[in-house]
């Protein structure tokens, strides 16, 4: 059984919009990362204890469950050489939410690549360090009852199929979690020049994967950067994937991250629109996301919970 969920802070900024746009979907639960309540807004392990109070609060008002945590561990943003404190807090903030929530999943990554001033990756990766500390986060909230799922993006794990593979040798019984659009944007080290193959990515992550993200785009050379699409209308090879997920039996939560109208990161198409028209097609936008992913999944057989 598929179940559906989102990284509802891709539909608004507030946990209220973010409830709305799922139940309009007709789904349970929401894989969350950011949210805002009252004016406060932040991570959904990183926000004041009263604040996250309200959010519990809120959430079981509208009988609002939460599949999963997109968390800042090791993220992109984060470097392999600031202290691993920093990582042991952030930790030991998400295990008590996570507990208090019922939330199974938690997203990490394996920290930023190391770079030059021009962009380019150093020799030096640090990568004893790196598996020493995906060692014990994997642990530490192994020993909780938690789940763990690696991502596939910019991070020295999510390099190229033999990272993964790397990785995933390093840190035996730690969970992947494969997002379908990130390996349109990412370089792909095992071939020089190259953006990664979604499906190649896939196939080395399948045996080790607990979790999907589902988002799409295309490689634009002249902008140098990604241009993302609805489900199936770019070059993640999304309903290759889905289908293979069907036809393979995958049990598990698949979620949207659909980057189309606001892209997390910064920078995104709405960019021009006021705020107003900006909120409404970010929600908009991702409630046609979710329903076109829905759609596709039924039309290729799957067995939607």
């Amino acid at each position: 059984m598929i179940k559906l969920t989102g990284i509802a802070d891709e539909a608004g900024a507030s946990l209220d919009v973010q409830i709305q746009a799922h139940q309009e979907l007709g789904w349970d639960s929401i894989e969350s990362r950011g949210v805002e309540i009252d004016g406060v807004k932040g991570n959904l392990h990183e926000i004041p204890d009263a604040v996250f109070e309200k959010v519990v609060a809120r959430l079981a008002e509208k009988n609002m469950k939460i599949s999963g945590f997109g968390s800042l561990i090791g993220n992109w943003a984060k470097k392999i050489t600031d202290d691993f404190s920093i990582t042991e807090a952030e930790i030991g903030r998400a295990i008590p939410r996570m507990q208090r929530l019922g939330a199974k999943l938690i997203r990490v990554m394996s920290y930023a690549v190391c770079k030059d001033e021009g962009g380019k990756d150093l020799d030096e990766q640090f990568a004893p360090e790196r598996i020493k500390r995906m060692i014990e986060i994997n642990k530490r909230f192994a020993d909780a009852g938690l789940t763990v799922v690696h991502e596939n993006c910019m991070n020295w794990g999510g390099m190229s199929p033999t990272y993964v593979q790397r990785m995933a040798e390093a840190v035996p019984g730690m969970k992947w979690v494969f997002d379908t659009g990130n390996p349109v944007f990412i370089d792909n080290r095992d071939k020089p020049g190259h953006k990664q193959d979604a499906w190649e990515m896939y196939q080395a992550i399948k045996p080790f994967m607990a979790h999907v993200h589902v988002k799409d785009g295309i490689w634009d050379k002249t902008k140098n950067d990604a241009v993302y699409t609805f489900p199936g209308e770019g070059e993640g090879q999304t309903e290759r994937i889905m289908k293979d997920l069907v036809e393979t039996g995958y049990e598990g939560y698949i979620s949207i991250e659909p980057h189309v109208a606001v892209v997390f990161h910064g920078a995104g198409a709405a960019d021009d629109l006021s705020p107003e028209q900006k909120a409404k097609e970010q929600y908009d936008s991702y409630v046609k996301y979710g329903r076109m992913l829905e759609s596709m999944l039924k039309r290729l057989g799957a067995k939607l919970g």
